[in-house]
C-alpha cells in the first residue's frame, strides 16, 4: 500500500505552473489527509480512467490557491467560517476525519508509554519546559528513565490547518498559550525547527533524537514513530488508537447551514482523543462544470473508500454525514 501510495505521490508533486489537462482533476492543500487522497485517486484513475492530481502544500497554500481559482478545489484542515466563505465566493465540506498525535524520538521510550498532560504538551510548545527530565514529566511516568536532555521542539514552518487544530487543543488546555499564542495556521513559536508540511515534521522527529513534534496519525505509522498518551477532556489516559478517535468524532455537529463548519478537538467523553479534526474541500462556487466533476471523486471515495482511510488511520464520515454532503452538493452544484 505505502509503495502505491509513494508512486502517486510523485504524480501529485508535479509543479502547477503548467498548463493543466483538460481531463484531469487538480486540487492542492492540506498534508493532513494527502496519504488518503492519494490512494483514493490511485483507486479512481484505475477504476474510471479519470485522473486528480493533488499537491500537498499546506492548508494555507490549499486557501490560498482555491482562493485565486489556480486549481479546482483546495484542501484545508482549517475550516472556513460562512462569511469567509461568501468572500471568497467558495463552497465547502468535509471529506474525512483524522487524528493529531504528539510524536517523540527518546531511545529506549516506546510508542504508548509516555505520558504528557495537555498542559504539559502546551508547556513544552511555549518553551516553559525544556528538558525530558522536568518534574512536570516525571510526576506522570514514574515507571520510565526520562533522560537529562534538551526537548528539540519540531513544529510546522509552513501555514497549516495541522496547526490551526494543533493549536486550539493547546488555547483549550492552557491559558498561558491562549493568552500568549492563540489559534492559528501559523504562530509565533518560542522555539524549536520547523518541517514543512506533515511530512517535514515526522522526518525531522524520525531524525532528531530527543524530539517532539505533532504530526497527523497516518505519518505516524508510515514512519514508525511513537506516540505520546494524552487525557480526555475528561480527564481520563487515552492511547492514538482508532477506538478512540471514533469516540471523539461521533461528536462532531455538523449542519449545511454552517457549510459544515465543526471544530473536534477536546470533544466530551472519557474515551475521546482530545486531538481529532475533520480535513474539509473547498470549491469554487461559479465552476459548476468542474465542480460536478470533483464532487463525483468524492462521491467515489465516499462509497468504495472507507477501507482505505480505515488501513491509513483515518475515520470515515458517518454515512448520514455523507448523505448530509450530497443534499449540499444537489443544492449549490447545478
Amino acid at each position: 500500500m505505502l509503495k502505491k501510495i509513494a508512486s502517486v505521490a510523485l504524480v501529485a508533486a508535479v509543479s502547477f505552473t503548467s498548463t493543466f489537462a483538460a481531463d484531469k482533476i487538480n486540487g492542492a492543500g492540506a498534508s493532513f489527509p494527502a496519504p488518503l487522497y492519494y490512494d483514493w485517486a490511485y483507486n479512481y484513475k484505475k477504476d474510471t480512467k479519470n485522473s486528480v492530481n493533488y499537491q500537498s502544500i499546506g492548508s494555507g497554500g490549499g486557501i490560498k490557491q482555491i482562493t485565486k481559482r489556480i486549481v479546482d478545489f483546495g484542501a484545508s484542515d482549517k475550516p472556513l467560517k460562512t462569511k469567509d466563505l461568501a468572500k471568497a465566493k467558495l463552497l465547502q465540506f468535509p471529506a474525512v476525519i483524522g487524528s493529531i498525535v504528539i510524536a517523540f524520538n527518546i531511545q529506549g521510550i516506546a510508542d504508548e508509554t509516555l505520558k504528557l498532560q495537555n498542559s504539559v504538551v502546551a508547556d513544552i510548545f511555549a518553551g516553559k519546559i525544556t528538558k525530558w527530565n522536568d518534574p512536570a514529566i516525571a510526576a506522570d511516568n514514574k515507571g520510565l528513565k526520562l533522560p537529562n536532555q534538551e526537548i528539540i521542539v519540531v513544529h510546522r514552518s509552513d501555514g497549516s490547518g495541522t496547526t490551526y487544530n494543533f493549536t486550539y487543543y493547546l488555547s483549550g488546555s492552557s491559558q498561558n498559550w491562549k493568552n500568549n499564542y492563540g489559534t492559528g495556521k501559523a504562530v509565533d513559536w518560542a522555539c524549536g525547527i520547523g518541517g514543512k508540511g506533515n511530512e517535514g515534521v515526522a522526518n525531522l522527529v524520525k531524525q532528531t533524537p530527543y524530539s517532539i513534534g505533532y504530526i497527523e496519525n497516518a505519518y505516524k505509522d508510515k514512519n514508525n514513530l511513537s506516540a505520546a498518551v494524552l487525557k480526555t477532556a475528561s480527564g481520563k489516559w487515552v492511547v492514538a488508537n482508532e477506538e478512540n478517535f471514533k469516540a471523539a468524532a461521533k461528536y462532531a455537529s455538523w449542519t449545511k447551514e454552517d457549510n459544515f463548519y465543526a471544530m473536534l478537538a477536546l470533544q466530551p467523553g472519557d474515551t475521546s482523543y482530545p486531538i481529532v479534526a475533520a480535513t474539509f474541500i473547498l470549491l469554487p462556487k461559479e465552476k459548476q462544470a468542474m465542480n460536478k466533476k470533483v464532487t463525483e471523486f468524492y462521491d467515489y471515495a465516499f462509497k468504495t473508500g472507507d477501507a482505505s482511510a480505515k488501513e491509513l488511520g483515518y475515520i470515515a464520515l458517518p454515512e448520514d454525514t455523507k448523505k448530509m454532503i450530497r443534499e449540499y452538493w444537489a443544492a449549490n452544484i447545478k
